[in-house]
């Protein structure tokens, strides 16, 4: 049985049983601030269980997306090595919220599993907690399980909570055996951890509330919460013992094996790059496809560590340009049908993974620069410091094993330790860092003020004034019934003129009056897709709740907002026609004092390119074309050719909104006609991330304004160049013609300075039992590069062996050099390991070149005069 065909028949099993199919959330979990990535298929579901939150359903099922590699949940370094362990895996899962509870929640699991699946009963095992006697019960007198089949767990292995407090309750484990000849215990003995018993599904049972001091109180609604690994299930239907021996990690693993020319089953250490390959595009791949985008902090951070693993992996593979890339297609023919958006991000996929790629292998040769320069440096333990090992490794994606392999057929030793404790630091200061997305937590109040009053009623697109009902005045985590002068809260109205911060655009500021006070907005937010807060201070008097108001929406900052949001639909139509249809959105952000576009494209923008998209939108503006804009459901305006953007969510009717040629799925304010915007100008355009550029732009009076400043400094440079300002251009044109000759002049001048101090230096060599030796001191210079000094007299002097010394402050700088005829009987290395003993310090190297240092100035001159005969002995 396939996997993709387990997947189709678990969601088919359970809409035949009245769940509702949901659809899987992102891997970006919205509204749980505390987690990295969804990880579970209850995350989306979180605040149903807290009682925060209805739906019109209660039994759903999901087939849902899920990463561990970041934050609590990390099984990154695991990943190839063993049999089931995953960055990205699929949980399958039902859920009832207050519906059916124990005995149909396990009913349905064994019906699945023995009569869908068709697998045999006596194959499997069941934990229960040790308390929990009516699961017990159930298993035994409803299923029919033999009592050898039930075991009793009294650890928290079978006691699920979501955390200290809150919903928590046992918890029932369903384990495959997969049979006598692998090795392991049953749950619960002390061979539990082999592989001979698989857990396979998990029933939860949330029927308690845990208070801070431990009590458990009975839920009035329990709640079931499951999980089956839909990895862990293909390798059972198809008689598996490896999830990677699957079938559709076989597939990627094929495509992988076809690009680097490998074979996979034949050489251990190959099979587990090839695993790792496979799990690995399916992460990154996915996790591109819901917005993170590679960087250097928080999730893009993860994302790239594990890209980069991959692409090391590649490399032991025997790989050495871009390939990952390449696999996208197969993942996306595999999981492309059911996960949509990775087919809807292909191109976005591959673009990045290329780009990542080949910026990782310059990377690479970096760290092993940084590799070969600290190699040349070790003193005579020939010991390769943990600090080392875990810069290559953190800075420059160079795993231990990787370093071990470059040199296992040398001397040096790997301060293996070092490393590890640099490694266990590292996790601390990943997981204090790691405090969450960036969301807050919803007070529980709001659920129940949307439950009870249902959603704020938008006016805002044709008026910015209204009245309206003050339904509640939040301040915290409590509702209260009056706010006095001062008092900062959010307020909770019946509708609204007031815009609420979402698809990049910022919300709107005003006042709320009543008879008795006024209330100062100073930012609206959605709390929940259709519930708006004005969140704000008494400005004065006193505000209750139920009291009639005035809705006044900042007209200025309103019209500056909708100018900057409206430029911003035109921006992103004109990058397209200028630069190609690949320009897609990745994010925006409008507010009153400028716009800001982060786009898809790989390359910076010429200043042809800038100077005609600004040029293109003032002509659009300029014609004044009125702004249309209607709503429809979402089919109807993608086959009208309306442009959804990456990353938003849109309910089941949208708003069109039509600018000249633009058109757009967008709930935000815009201007009625389009010449109201007055004038664009784009001030900045940069990378961000990989293949991610940004502009930034302005419009109205502030891009009158900064014309103006423009005009006024370019007057000031013109008068102190004294020309015209039109004549501003060539002047600086012929100043720097000049200042490239004259540098060109001082530039002849000081190479040939240079060849004659180094004339001087190499007529001090001396002659040592026929071999020349040129040994000294040399003054401290700025800008001295003593590799760089040692290859030019090795070029001048032929012939012979140079020792270097720089005294700066307290420290000693050594080199030493050998030319290449002299290699059979001299020894860089050697040579410089003496000397810096005598000056305090420790060094060696290869034997052409090797550099040391010391903390005794004052034994220079006794150092240098032991060369001739290190030099005899040698």
């Amino acid at each position: 049985m396939k996997t993709s065909d387990i997947r189709a028949a678990f969601l088919s099993f359970f809409a035949r049983n009245h769940h509702e199919i949901v659809p899987s959330s992102s891997l970006v979990p919205h509204g749980d601030p505390t987690l990295m990535f969804t990880n579970a298929g209850m995350v989306q579901f979180k605040h149903i269980f807290l009682g925060h939150e209805q739906r019109t359903y209660k039994r759903a099922v999901s087939s849902q997306k899920c990463v561990r590699a970041g934050g609590k949940h990390n099984d990154l370094e695991n990943v190839g090595q063993t049999a089931r362990h995953h960055t990205f895996f699929e949980m399958l899962g039902n859920f009832s919220f207050g519906d059916y509870f124990k005995r149909d929640a396990i009913r349905f699991a064994w019906q699945f599993l023995t009569q869908e699946l068709n697998i045999p009963a006596n194959r499997l095992l069941v934990t229960v907690y040790h308390e929990d006697d009516e699961a017990a019960k159930f298993w035994l007198e409803d299923i029919g399980l033999q009592t050898k089949q039930l075991i009793y767990i009294s650890t928290s292995d079978n006691f699920w909570s979501m955390g200290d407090t809150g919903p928590c309750g046992p918890c029932s484990e369903i384990f495959y055996d997969h049979g006598e000849h692998i090795a392991g215990g049953p749950p619960g003995s002390p061979e539990e951890d082999s592989d001979r018993f698989v857990e396979i599904w998990n029933l939860v049972f949330m029927q308690y509330d845990r208070d801070a001091e431990g009590v458990l109180t009975p839920l009035p609604k329990p709640c079931v919460d499951t999980g089956i690994g839909l990895e862990r299930v293909a390798a059972v239907m198809q008689n598996l013992h490896n999830n990677y021996d699957t079938d559709l990690f076989r597939e990627l693993i094929a495509a992988a094996e076809k690009i680097s020319g490998t074979a996979y089953g034949q050489n251990d250490k190959q099979d587990m790059s090839l695993r790792v390959l496979a799990d690995h595009l399916r992460s990154v791949s996915f996790l591109l496809a819901d917005g993170v985008m590679p960087s250097n902090e928080g999730r893009g951070f993860v994302l790239r560590r594990i890209l980069r693993r991959a692409c090391r992996h590649g490399r032991l593979l025997g790989t050495k340009q871009a390939f990952m890339y390449q696999l996208v297609e197969t993942l996306v023919d595999l999981m492309g049908e059911h996960f949509s958006e990775l087919k809807a991000q292909q191109e976005h996929i591959t673009r990045i993974v290329r780009i990542e790629e080949e910026r990782f292998i310059k990377t690479l040769d970096k760290g092993l620069k940084l590799l070969d320069d600290a190699i040349e440096q070790l003193d005579a333990s020939r010991t390769l410091a943990g600090q080392t090992l875990f810069t290559l490794y953190d800075t420059f994606g160079f795993p231990l094993d990787l370093t071990q392999d470059i040199l296992r057929d040398t001397d040096i030793v790997l301060d293996v330790a070092g490393f590890n404790q640099c490694m266990q630091s590292q996790r601390e200061r990943a997981r204090s860092a790691w405090s969450g997305s960036g969301e807050s937590s919803l007070p529980p109040a709001v659920f129940s003020l949307h439950e009870e009053h249902g959603a704020t009623q938008f006016l805002g697109y044709e008026s910015t004034q209204s009245e309206a009902v003050l339904l509640a005045l939040l301040q915290g985590e409590n509702l209260k019934v009056s706010l006095q002068e001062g008092e900062e809260a959010w307020l909770f109205c019946n509708q609204t003129p007031f815009y609420a911060e979402s698809g990049g655009q910022v919300g709107d500021s005003g006042t709320i009056t009543t008879p008795t006070g006024t209330f100062l907005v100073k930012k609206t937010i959605k709390t929940l897709p259709d519930l708006f807060a004005h969140v704000g201070v008494v400005q004065h008097g006193h505000i209750d709740v139920h009291q009639g108001a005035s809705c006044r929406v900042e007209q200025p900052r309103r019209n500056q907002l909708c100018h900057n949001h409206t430029a911003t639909h035109l921006l992103h139509e004109q990058l397209r026609v200028v630069l190609g249809d690949h320009v897609k959105q990745a994010g925006s952000l409008v507010n009153a004092e400028r716009l800001r576009f982060d786009f898809n494209h790989m390359e910076p923008m010429s200043a042809a390119e800038k100077k005609d998209v600004e040029q293109r939108v003032n002509q659009i503006i300029w014609q004044n074309e009125a702004l249309e804009n209607q709503c429809m459901s979402q089919d109807d305006a993608i086959a009208q050719g309306a442009i959804a953007l990456f990353g938003e969510k849109y309910g089941d009717e949208v708003r069109v909104v039509k600018a000249g040629t633009s058109v757009e799925l967008c709930g935000g304010t815009h201007v009625k006609s389009l010449g109201d915007i007055g004038l664009f100008r784009l001030i900045s355009e940069v990378g961000i991330a990989s293949g991610v550029r940004r502009i930034e732009a302005i419009t109205g009076f502030s891009a009158y304004q900064a014309m103006q400043q423009e005009q006024a400094q370019l007057h000031d440079i013109a008068s102190q160049l004294r020309v015209n300002p039109l004549e501003t251009v060539a002047k600086v044109q012929q100043l720097q013609d000049k200042l490239k000759s004259t540098e060109k002049e001082l530039s002849a001048l000081q190479a040939k300075q240079a060849s004659s101090s180094l004339d001087d230096l190499i007529t001090q060599a001396t002659d040592c039992a026929g071999t020349k030796l040129l040994a000294m001191q040399i003054p401290p210079q700025e800008g001295v590069d003593l590799r760089d000094l040692m290859d030019k007299c090795k070029s001048k002097l032929k012939s012979g062996v140079i020792v270097l010394a720089i005294v700066r402050g307290e420290k000693v700088q050594l080199i030493a050099g050998v030319t290449k005829d002299l290699l059979k009987q001299f020894h860089a290395g050697n040579i410089i390991r003496e000397i810096a003993k005598i000056v305090g310090g420790r060094g060696g190297g290869r034997p052409d070149m090797a550099q040391a240092g010391g903390t005794q100035p004052e034994n220079v001159e006794k150092a240098l005069a032991i060369i001739p005969s290190l030099m005899t002995t040698n």
